[in-house]
């Protein structure tokens, strides 16, 4: 049978939903394929509640892998997708719901104005949780830089800086990845602070590589410039596919919010 899916974005991170079809590894690497595929940062499918024990606590699942065919934790970007994907086509039908991840239970709202605010947890600073193979995961040595390391459900390396951000994440960002710093490796943002209520940041995201953006990359950005003191706690986070609205009170959850958009709808051939 023929696989039907959507083609969505946010901020430009782009991704495959498929409509009648389980997620693969070997479906993200051919669909996600710029060239030979569709082309994609990743793919998911919807698990609706009996399908999925592991959704007992959540109004809803998703399966979800990187282009490279890598297991997804998390991903803010894909999350804003999702939601707004699951609720136009009649599975939620609240505006504020909750959606099983290999993270843990998200919940997302769509906003009035069609914006996703998601409540994206707690960040987890603890080395052994990100996880991160160092003594203090605040201020450690990795390529030469001074970077510090927090989960989102996914680990995070955040290097702040004055150097050229973009030029960063291409040339540092997959040497960092793959650190044995990192024993799950990591997504590595490279982060120029503009002011205490905003920052521009250039991200090279694990299993994908260079991303127009990354909503878990601008919520740990954040957690940690807020944690050292660099960040007030409403920060306007600009990424090359756009802008993002992080919140966060240390010690609480982030909420990060932004739009996601329906691009087309196609038929792959099985």
């Amino acid at each position: 049978m023929d696989i039907n899916f959507e083609k969505w974005q946010g901020l430009g991170n782009d991704f495959i939903i498929l409509e009648n079809a389980d997620a693969t590894s070997e479906l993200a690497k051919i669909m996600c394929d710029r060239n030979f595929g569709v082309g994609a940062d990743g793919i998911f499918s919807a698990v609706k509640f009996d399908r999925s024990p592991s959704a007992e606590n959540a109004d809803i699942a998703w399966k979800f892998y990187n282009s490279d065919g890598s297991i997804a934790q998390m991903c803010g970007n894909g999350m804003r997708c999702f939601a707004k994907y699951v609720y136009d086509k009649g599975f939620i039908k609240k505006h504020k719901f909750s959606v099983q991840t290999l993270a843990g239970v998200i919940i997302p709202e769509i906003l009035e104005t069609g914006k996703v605010k998601v409540d994206m947890g707690k960040p987890v600073f603890e080395a052994g949780r990100i996880p991160v193979s160092v003594d203090d995961p605040f201020d450690f040595e990795v390529e030469g830089f001074r970077a510090s390391a927090v989960s989102m459900g996914n680990p995070h390396c955040v290097i702040f800086t004055d150097q050229d951000t973009k030029e960063l994440a291409a040339k540092i960002g997959p040497a960092i990845e793959v650190s044995p710093l990192f024993p799950e490796k990591t997504n590595v943002e490279f982060v120029e602070i503009k002011s205490r209520k905003k920052i521009k940041i250039d991200v090279w995201e694990r299993g994908c590589g260079i991303t127009l953006a990354c909503g878990t990359g601008a919520c740990a950005s954040v957690a940690l410039g807020v944690k050292k003191g660099l960040l007030d706690e409403e920060v306007n986070v600009i990424l090359p596919g756009g802008e993002l609205q992080i919140q966060y009170t240390e010690g609480s959850h982030v909420y990060m919010t932004g739009e996601a958009h329906r691009v087309f709808s196609g038929v792959w051939p099985k």
